[in-house]
């Protein structure tokens, strides 16, 4: 028999193995569901947090949590794979109207249709592309920081240390950034720019890990963690250069172990092509993966 031969670490994921939501506070949630599910064509979550004070977005494996609050703008930009780009910029030009005096906005370029969330968020959207998302139909591959200059390598040093997430600095367009794997074909980016440091404003994101205790041990030590939510929780927020202590950038991180009885609850993504006027059965969801 012929022995195969495969790149097994090309399969190693690292630590963190789930991006599982972005959360930023927002202050009307109609306007949100022109944005969100009518506009960019998401689900809100049909079982969890249905009333008026927070909403929850599916978006393929993922998600975006939306409490009502004063509005939060994350300093960067969220990645998106949806499919069928002309019917998204269909939509987005439906909503527009509807959103006239927000900070609404978009924009297709050969990359992705850029947009801008009614309250200032920067949300890119990319149709699915096996060589750069992997098997993601819909999802949320990455979200990328704007860091100030000379800090990159640094940050990757501290995940990479501190997460034992896989990391490392890679050149663009710009300038160098930091890349860290926080999932399957998922990342955080952190590009170091020039333009002034925006204040942080208490947005979060959320991760799964599978070694939960080895980075909290690591950041008791260093003392960064913020919060022990429960058992299956902990917080932490300042990204530190591991030999001075500087702190290099702040964003809360709702880090959570793999037993979290929340981990890989299927979420329900729904078809917007779908409509009452040009119904077919059999076609009301949709796949977060591609065939």
């Amino acid at each position: 028999m012929l022995e195969r031969h495969y790149d097994r670490a090309g399969q190693d994921i690292g630590n963190i193995i789930n991006l599982g939501h972005v959360n930023v506070q927002i202050d009307d949630q109609h306007v949100a569901t022109r944005y969100y599910v009518t506009g960019l064509g998401l689900t809100r979550d049909p079982f969890l947090n249905t009333g008026a004070g927070n909403m929850w977005i599916n978006v393929g494996m993922s998600q975006f949590h939306l409490p009502m609050g004063t509005p939060e703008t994350l300093r960067g930009v969220i990645g998106l794979v949806a499919p069928n780009r002309e019917a998204l910029l269909d939509r987005l030009t439906h909503v527009r109207k509807a959103l006239h005096g927000t900070k609404f906005d978009f924009r297709e370029s050969n990359d992705c249709v850029e947009t801008i969330c009614p309250w200032g968020n920067r949300i890119a959207v990319h149709t699915p592309d096996e060589a750069r998302f992997g098997r993601i139909a819909l999802g949320m591959p990455y979200v990328r920081f704007d860091v100030r200059p000379d800090t990159a390598a640094r940050i990757a040093r501290f995940y990479r240390e501190v997460l034992h997430a896989p990391s490392s600095v890679i050149k663009n367009g710009s300038g160098p950034e930091a890349r860290v794997q926080v999932g399957e074909k998922q990342y955080f980016y952190f590009r170091e720019t020039d333009a002034p440091e925006q204040p942080y404003d208490r947005h979060h994101v959320q991760i799964y890990v599978s070694d939960f205790s080895g980075p909290h041990r690591r950041l008791k030590e260093l003392g960064l963690i913020t919060m022990e939510a429960n058992e299956y929780e902990y917080r932490f927020q300042d990204v530190i250069d591991l030999d001075s202590r500087e702190v290099l950038f702040t964003i809360d991180h709702e880090t959570r172990s793999q037993t979290n009885p929340m981990y890989g609850r299927p979420l329900v993504n729904r078809n917007p092509a779908q409509t009452n006027t040009d119904y077919r059965p059999g076609h009301d969801s949709m796949s977060w993966a591609m065939s």
